[in-house]
């Protein structure tokens, strides 16, 4: 395997391995505000899971990001492209902007996810208003997936 394909792949499991790892402490930490709210009003368990699995979508970002990467290199479905080392780290930084937004974003949409399932759990007819607000994190995880995706498809290969 040449440099630059290194390089690229390095990139991609990077999106992939911090996306997921902010969407599982994101998810978890929800889920922890979650357990207490069931396990006093077990009938509010529809309306906090939905708010639980909201910082989990930066994990799927990332694996996305990673996806795009190895079918544009060829790995998936092909034979590998050569890579020089300026494409790789060109890919590589088209992978940035998920690598440091992703993770960041999942925690503070877990935050917010917390923050919304103790809301429900005081005023259950208020689950919209908590998803809006959680949600409104989830504009920056998709900004940053954008920009990753537009770059990965802008790289001369």
């Amino acid at each position: 395997m040449n440099e630059g394909l290194l390089i690229a792949i390095i990139g991609a499991a990077s999106a992939a391995a911090f996306g997921g790892l902010g969407s599982a402490l994101g998810v978890q930490m929800a889920g922890k505000a979650a357990t207490g709210v069931v396990s006093e009003k077990p009938e509010l368990f529809g309306k906090v899971l939905i708010l639980q699995a909201l910082p989990g979508t930066q994990g799927i970002y990332g694996f996305l990001i990673a996806i795009l990467v190895l079918v544009r290199l060829g790995l998936l479905g092909g034979s590998a492209l050569p890579l020089g080392t300026e494409a790789g780290w060109a890919m590589f930084g088209a992978c940035v902007p998920s690598i440091l937004v992703l993770p960041v974003s999942a925690f503070f949409q877990a935050k917010m996810s917390v923050n919304s399932i103790m809301m429900v759990a005081k005023q259950p007819d208020s689950t919209a208003k908590g998803m809006t607000m959680t949600v409104l994190i989830e504009t920056y995880a998709i900004l940053a997936l954008l920009a990753s995706i537009l770059m990965i498809q802008g790289i001369p290969l």
